[in-house]
């Protein structure tokens, strides 16, 4: 597939992108749309990112700050792993994540969630971050997957607030029947993002050692 230049690229709408990350950059370009038929594998994607600013926990920390970062990750790394994950792409303070089922990136996202929260962090920082699960078949390419599947995970994740774990109704109903003793879903509505075609019905995940109580999402238009 040739390679778009700087100009071609910057006039393709937001949508024709699989995700948008944290600062606004537009990530990975869509395949065409059999391409995402046709993919094989069931897909969740996960993605996590710190909810204070990175500059401010710089600054704060000073030198501390990659320590901070290289744990956190490490941290990350291992409850995806043991929850039987895949990790897809990281980079800054975002982390992508593939599952095979739906429990299984839900199981990494309750890990993540509770180590964080027991860590003890230098200099006493509150480390926080936010969670969107979604499922759906995109295609693996040379560059990582693609497809609507992973745009809508992005869009998920980044409505989400520190210390929350979001998921769309399609991982829910691949998790239901199968939560973890201790682990409710609330309904947070249905909510319309630019770039995706179909509003997506949110629920916010509840369980011992999660915050419960947040704000209204941070993104998204509700329907």
């Amino acid at each position: 597939m040739a390679q778009l230049d700087a100009k071609s690229r910057a006039q393709l709408p937001d949508s024709a992108f699989a995700y948008i990350d944290s600062k606004g950059a537009r990530r990975l370009p869509i395949n065409d749309a059999p391409h995402v038929r046709n993919a094989l594998a069931r897909f969740n994607q996960v993605t996590f990112e710190d909810e204070a600013d990175s500059s401010g926990l710089l600054a704060e920390l000073g030198d501390g700050y990659s320590k901070l970062s290289s744990s956190l990750r490490r941290l990350i790394r291992s409850s995806v792993r043991k929850a039987g994950g895949q990790e897809v792409d990281a980079r800054a303070d975002e982390f992508f994540a593939a599952f095979a089922e739906a429990r299984q990136g839900l199981a990494a996202a309750l890990a993540i969630q509770r180590a964080i929260a027991a860590e003890s962090w230098p200099g006493g920082s509150e480390v926080r971050v936010r969670i969107g699960l979604h499922t759906g078949r995109p295609t693996l390419t040379e560059t990582g997957y693609v497809g609507l599947a992973v745009h809508a995970a992005a869009r998920i994740s980044y409505c989400a607030h520190g210390g929350q774990i979001v998921l769309s109704s399609m991982t829910r109903d691949g998790v239901l029947d199968d939560l973890p003793d201790g682990v409710t879903l609330s309904e947070l509505g249905t909510w319309r993002f630019q770039g995706l075609r179909e509003p997506e019905e949110l629920f916010q995940v509840e369980a011992e050692g999660l915050r419960r109580n947040f704000p209204p999402l941070r993104a998204g238009e509700p329907v």
